[in-house]
């Protein structure tokens, strides 16, 4: 018969208990940049957000806005050049013959307002792009997760028996 041998192994088993929320690390300087950088380019920011999507609907904004801009400036000089050549006394035919200086003041008017609001627009437009890219960058560093709810509730009055409309706030630990 042949020797046997037997051995005990004792198997460490111990409970490792990890923290099951990861906690991000907040870069209190993210909004900032973002809103430097589409100061300095509109889209910029958008694109240091990571939201590229955005970035159509900006210069689709603000070159619409310079679209109009453009175009009643054009038209606003049209119609001021050929009231300065009247006032000066000439006598060739141009486009805007058949209107009489009256209508050229009124016309020289309107253009210019819209002229004006335009680039009150463009420079409006701007300066939501540049706002839009800090909020984005203040929401990507907002804590969503499913620790944190917020819900509404019906809840019975014990003294009238009808239902009340509840807002309860959960905060899991």
């Amino acid at each position: 018969m042949g020797n046997s041998i037997f051995a005990q192994v004792e198997i460490d088993k111990t409970l490792i208990v990890t923290d099951t929320i990861k906690k991000d690390v907040i870069n209190p300087l993210a909004p900032a940049k973002a809103a430097f950088y589409s100061a300095i380019l509109p889209g910029l920011g958008q694109a240091y957000n990571k939201k590229y999507w955005k970035i159509p609907f900006v210069y689709g904004a603000i070159g619409t806005g310079i679209y109009f801009y453009t175009s009643n400036n054009k038209k606003y000089n049209q119609y001021r050049d050929v009231y300065k050549k009247r006032l000066s006394g000439s006598t060739e035919l141009d486009e805007l013959s058949f209107l009489d200086n009256s209508r050229l003041i009124s016309g020289q008017k309107f253009y210019q307002r819209n002229r004006d609001l335009a680039l009150l627009i463009i420079v409006g437009l701007y300066i939501l792009n540049i706002v839009d890219a800090n909020v984005d960058a203040h929401l990507m560093q907002f804590n969503v997760n499913d620790n944190l709810s917020f819900k509404p509730n019906l809840q019975q009055d014990d003294l009238t028996t009808r239902q009340n409309l509840a807002l309860t706030f959960t905060y899991n630990f």
